[in-house]
């Protein structure tokens, strides 16, 4: 008999191939694409989400089948995105919508601060209520799956337009934010979706950029919040427009089947991005289980699945066993997070096409005038958690002499346009698509939700001013380019407040001549010289600035009489709430900034944009800086990038101080058991009939115009053609057999060793201020070696304490935390050099250090 091993290796042999030149560039093919588990027993809610979809998907037609795997088309039903539905068993199809910061295109709904704000609190309790709130507000409108959160762009570059949807840069802070985001929004009966499903890094050229990308760069960088995305039981996955190593994300097979579905054991469903699906086939065997709108095919039927899939399933070109496993996975997704019976889910009660009571059911044929908004308010007393996150999410970049907190000052100057409310309303420009219309509190794009309302910084600091007795020179200042205005109130005022502004957002909107993208880094709406004009007038000016991310700050932080800088990022609905809060020492700022600002260029972030490829019909980036950006960049560089404010950095209104560090190794080797063994064959569900008249419309049935069906249009015969060729795929695409286990696979979210703890280190952190105040301990790991960053970020913590108090943080060191990935082996692997382990402030301002003792049986090398 042949050793498990043998088999192993024979497979990756075998996956290494490129056979019929598809995906020819991807370091290994996914063939065939992995049937689900019926069980799984890291999480045993899959097993009994499994144990429903097989019962409930046993007893379906193929037309009832594809219905669920396919969207009905663009505008065609109520939500972003629905699916057909089984009427038969009274199973209506699913509503998908966006966005990750709140309900897009509804009304009575929260707009919640962006995903870079959360990450910026360090807090894995607000990560986590911010996603039951969302949760429940989506399950209110009868949504079934949160499109969101956002770990695609991870941030390779700052100038991303879609930067401030997700967590930052740092892989382990966002893969936290995902996972305890996904545990959130999922308690309360909604799929979460993760997505961009991989390396969607920019707007420009998003739908057809080939990004090349190496295995290691993958696993250690933007592989690693997905795989705690999926740990964390995550139902859904969104693949994203861009080419991975010469072929589409949503018929990749390399990041669909063999990383997702294999490797990290995602037992829920793969959808496409709206539009990005390529093809019939191509999707199908790559790993693809729901198409999005499901509209936008060739003739006859108008989508590449539908029909379509239809014709292709009953050829032979996909395999029963693998429409059945879409089905299951969705099935599986939607019963793992639903309780009770499927009948009892709330009913949609919204449409996310007009903002009027009576509109259509199916917009794109304007058919069935209806109800279709029923205005349901879902917001309940989530506006005290915004404002919770929007305080805690300041990062106090300056603060000289003590200038904040302000305590009743006799007069201040509220400057700037982003200090105002928008003249027209805070949802007067569709997707947010607008800029120097007031204060920006969200980015523009489909990651947007409506203001309920907005409270703007200087409303709330005139409320404040107010209750204080405090002059305000306010009124007269309407424009950042009048600067003649500005002087008076400048030197009229003992503090002076300036609000700047930069946005970005999803490239089907240009904003200020962005299209997406930040086209650089500097302030917009000549809010630098509004700053110097201020400051030339008044020596204790503070800086507020609402941005999707870094800004070149250099010459304003060197202005002595800037005497404090706050980013308040993107804090959503109670922003200038928020903001007061913490200006006047109700919230002792605990924010830490999620990224690095850089000194003087864009470039001293080495990784940059790809916006004048040498062929814009196909333009090709490679990730060639590997696991180098952001602050793990900028400490390998030196002195050639000049770093302004370090990753993790953010001042407190009090001080803290670090000692005690102990390290304790727990009695475990330093290797796993790799995963090994076989699957079970590719089981199939229900039978489907061969006679062609089965799988048309009822006699008599009427068409809507465009909607997506999944019947044929004939049953004389096939009218598709063939959507691909099938000897384009190797035989591996269709083989159903028992298929050997990857080693580094074995659960959700890979082999469970690798979360097996492996040291427990301790240290006590004392108040030493006056003030109550958070301090947010850091953890970074030199893992050694010359191919190794510094040292990256392993832990953190969110500790608060009354003046002169102690406590104690610990931090556990997973073996994944201590690995590197082996492009030979497959497998997360310790190497023999020594580790380190920094705990302090930021990546720059370390407090204690020590070294790991080796794990058992290993030694390390100097």
């Amino acid at each position: 008999m042949t050793s498990t091993k043998a088999l192993v290796l024979g497979f990756l042999s075998a996956l290494s191939l490129s056979p019929g030149g598809h995906a020819a560039d991807t370091p290994f093919l996914g063939f065939p694409s992995p049937w689900a588990a019926a069980t799984d027993n890291s999480d045993p809610s899959w097993a009994a989400a499994y144990a429903k979809a097989i019962d409930f998907v046993s007893d379906l037609t193929l037309t009832e089948k594809i219905n669920l795997t396919t969207g009905t088309g663009w505008e065609a039903d109520r939500c972003i995105g629905n699916t057909g539905s089984v009427p038969r068993l009274g199973f209506r199809g699913f509503c998908l919508e966006d966005g990750p910061l709140g309900v897009r295109y509804t009304q009575n709904n929260s707009a919640f601060p962006a995903g870079i704000n959360v990450a910026a609190t360090f807090s894995r309790r607000l990560m986590r209520l911010r996603g039951e709130a969302l949760g429940a507000e989506f399950r209110g409108k009868g949504i079934d799956v949160m499109l969101g959160p956002v770990s695609g762009p991870l941030g390779r570059t700052p100038q991303g337009g879609r930067y401030w949807e997700g967590f930052g840069p740092d892989p382990y802070l966002a893969g936290v934010a995902m996972a305890e985001s996904i545990r959130g929004i999922q308690s309360r009966g909604v799929v979460a979706c993760a997505k961009h499903y991989i390396l969607n890094e920019q707007e420009m050229y998003r739908g057809i950029i080939d990004v090349r990308i190496d295995d290691r760069t993958m696993h250690e960088l933007y592989l690693w919040p997905f795989a705690d995305a999926v740990r964390a039981g995550v139902g859904s996955i969104m693949c994203s427009y861009n080419k991975i190593n010469g072929t589409y994300a949503c018929e990749n097979e390399w990041t669909s089947n063999y990383l997702l579905k294999n490797e990290l054991g995602f037992q829920g469903f793969v959808m496409s991005d709206w539009g990005a699906q390529h093809t019939t086939l191509g999707s199908a065997l790559g790993g693809l289980d729901m198409a999005m709108p499901g509209d936008g095919g060739p003739s006859p039927y108008q989508s590449l699945w539908g029909g379509a899939l239809a014709e292709a399933v009953l050829k032979g070109d996909v395999p029963q066993w693998r429409l059945d496993d879409m089905v299951i996975r969705i099935m599986a997704a939607y019963f793992k997070v639903h309780t009770g019976d499927y009948s009892s889910r709330p009913d949609i009660n919204f449409s996310a096409w007009t903002n009027q009571t009576i509109g259509p059911l199916h917009p794109s044929s304007n058919q069935s005038f209806t109800v279709v908004n029923e205005f349901i308010d879902v917001q309940s007393d989530h506006a005290s958690l915004i404002r919770e996150i929007g305080a805690k999410s300041i990062v106090l970049l300056k603060n000289v002499n003590n200038t904040l907190p302000l305590s009743k000052p006799s007069s201040i100057a509220i400057i700037g346009e982003d200090a105002r409310d928008p003249p027209g309303g805070p949802n007067a420009c569709p997707d947010r698509g607008c800029f120097g219309n007031g204060t920006v509190a969200m980015g523009y794009g489909s990651g947007t939700a409506d203001f309920p309302y907005l409270v703007s910084p200087a409303n709330a600091l005139l409320a404040q001013a107010e209750l204080d007795n405090t002059t305000v020179f306010f009124d007269a200042i309407s424009s950042n380019y009048d600067l003649t205005a500005v002087e008076p109130a400048a030197s009229s005022a003992d503090v002076a407040i300036v609000f700047a502004a930069v946005t970005s957002g999803e490239g089907y909107l240009t904003v200020a001549d962005n299209a997406g993208d930040r086209r650089n880094l500097t302030l917009w709406g000549n809010a630098e010289a509004l700053i110097a004009a201020v400051a030339r007038r008044n020596p204790n000016t503070v800086v507020v600035l609402h941005t999707p991310g870094p800004v070149l700050l250099a010459e304003i932080n060197a202005n002595p009489n800037v005497t404090a800088i706050l980013w308040a990022g993107f804090p959503g609905q109670e922003s200038g709430n928020a903001l007061t809060d913490v200006l006047y020492g109700r919230v002792n700022p605990q924010g830490r900034s999620p990224f690095t600002w850089a000194g003087e260029s864009e470039a001293d972030y080495g990784a940059g944009l790809l916006d004048d490829a040498e062929n814009p019909a196909q333009p090709t980036q490679a990730f060639s800086e590997g696991v180098l950006i952001d602050y793990r960049w900028f400490q390998e560089s030196g002195a050639k990038a000049r770093t302004l404010f370090p990753f993790g950095f953010g001042l407190s209104y009090t001080s803290f101080r670090y000692s005690n560090l102990t390290v304790a190794r727990a009695n475990v080797s330093g290797d796993y058991e790799p995963a090994e063994g076989v699957t079970a064959p590719a089981p199939t569900y229900g039978v489907v009939e061969e006679e062609l008249e089965k799988h048309v419309a009822p006699q008599g049935f009427k068409r809507i115009w465009p909607y997506v069906y999944s019947w044929l249009n004939s049953s004389e015969g096939f009218v598709a053609g063939r959507p691909g060729n099938i000897s384009d795929f190797p035989p591996e695409a269709r083989n159903g057999s028992a298929q050997p286990v990857l080693p580094a696979s074995g659960a959700s979210g890979g082999n469970p060793g690798l979360y097996e703890v492996l040291y427990t280190l301790t240290a006590l952190i004392t108040n030493e201020g006056k003030v109550k105040g958070t301090e947010i301990p850091q953890l970074f790991v030199q893992l050694g070696g010359q191919d190794n960053p510094w040292g990256i970020l392993r832990g953190f913590d969110e500790v608060e304490l009354e003046p002169g108090e102690t406590k104690m943080v610990t931090f556990n060191l997973t073996r994944r935390d201590v690995s590197n990935w082996n492009t030979t082996t497959q497998r997360w692997e310790i190497t023999d050099w020594a580790k380190t382990i920094f705990v302090g402030q930021n990546v720059r301002d370390i407090r204690l250090n020590a070294t790991l003792p080796a794990p058992q049986g290993m030694s390390w090398r100097r």
